[in-house]
């Protein structure tokens, strides 16, 4: 039998999808939808659309009082004092709260997109992360890494109580984000995974100036879906087969034969017809409310501090359904 388990207020965020058959600009409404539903965090990452601190930057001016957390950014694409500039921006032209969030990407974004070097990416994060908080802190930079390195730039408007996170994915940069981050994300995982994760943390030296880093995890959510919302999600995590780490997942869950055809070179079209909601219902959460909620549940019972919801729009146009039965009404859920 199922018990229930509390959703403290905070608890579920909202996360600005990259749906590839939406508006970019639906990002806006599905922050107003956020807000109108009592939501106090949206999540604005950057793909192929906006840039991550132009878009935060709108959201903020036109959805006041949302607090808003920027990325997960490449580390490998901005220099340090880059990344504080924008987040120093944000917060300074729009008043609200912002934190930070770093990530490791992919080759193809960081070194194809971006002709940056893809190499030592853990490494490189545990860098980036060392060099932005004391540059945040508004210290003058003076840090000489074997990969990054940034001298004599100090912020006008030091952002002390920033927080950052990291995303990690394989045992490389999880084990960087347990020791320097204020926070890990994880997204398009298992709540096995998440609870995996929990371990290591727990596990993991204490250090005595900084207490062990939060769990977060982005989860798409389709409420009682159709034919297109299945196809939307099913489309979106065919972008997810081919890469390190990702690949391997759903190697484990019973997909490797996906897996070897989209780094084979298969179109992601002709990959997404083959998603299963098998495969969906693995790593996303689908169906009625209550089986929505249940399976949010059993993310926070795996140890995610904070659950980020991104919403499905293919039939729910800025997520407005959704976000209306998970938000602030929605403090009690029932645990798988």
């Amino acid at each position: 039998m199922s018990s229930p388990a509390k959703l403290v207020p905070g608890t579920l965020q909202v996360v600005a999808p990259f749906w590839l058959d939406r508006p970019d600009e639906e990002a806006l409404e599905i922050a107003g939808e956020a807000a109108r539903n009592g939501f106090d965090t949206m999540w604005l990452g950057e793909m192929g659309t906006f840039d991550a601190f132009a878009l935060a930057t709108a959201v903020g001016l036109s959805t006041p009082g949302l607090a808003l957390k920027l990325g997960p950014l490449a580390v490998g694409v901005r220099s340090p004092v880059a990344l504080a500039l924008g987040l120093t921006s944000v917060t300074a032209l729009t008043g609200a709260r912002a934190e930070l969030a770093l990530g490791a990407s992919s080759p193809d974004i960081v070194a194809g997109w971006h002709d940056r070097p893809w190499e030592s990416i853990a490494p490189r994060a545990r860098e980036t992360v060392e060099a932005v908080r004391s540059i945040l802190a508004g210290e003058r930079s003076a840090y000489a890494g074997r990969h990054v390195r940034s001298h004599g730039f100090r912020l006008r408007q030091p952002q002390r109580d920033a927080r950052i996170s990291l995303a990690a994915f394989g045992p490389s940069m999880t084990r960087v984000a347990v020791a320097c981050a204020d926070e890990i994300v994880l997204n398009l995982v298992t709540p096995e995974r998440v609870e995996q994760v929990k371990d290591l943390v727990d596990a993991a030296p204490r250090s005595t100036d900084r207490p062990p880093p939060e769990i977060a995890v982005w989860v798409a959510v389709a409420l009682d879906p159709g034919a297109a919302a299945l196809a939307q999600m099913a489309a979106q995590t065919a972008v997810y087969l081919r890469p390190p780490g990702y690949g391997e997942m759903f190697t484990e869950l019973g997909f490797g034969s996906l897996v070897e055809r989209a780094r084979a070179g298969a179109r992601r079209a002709e990959l997404a017809g083959e998603v299963t909601i098998e495969l969906l219902r693995q790593v996303c959460a689908v169906g009625s409310v209550d089986q929505v909620l249940a399976r949010l549940a059993s993310y926070r019972a795996a140890g995610a501090t904070r659950i980020g919801i991104v919403p499905s729009t293919a039939e729910d146009r800025a997520g407005r359904r959704v976000l209306s039965a998970l938000g602030s009404g929605a403090s009690e859920v029932r645990a798988a």
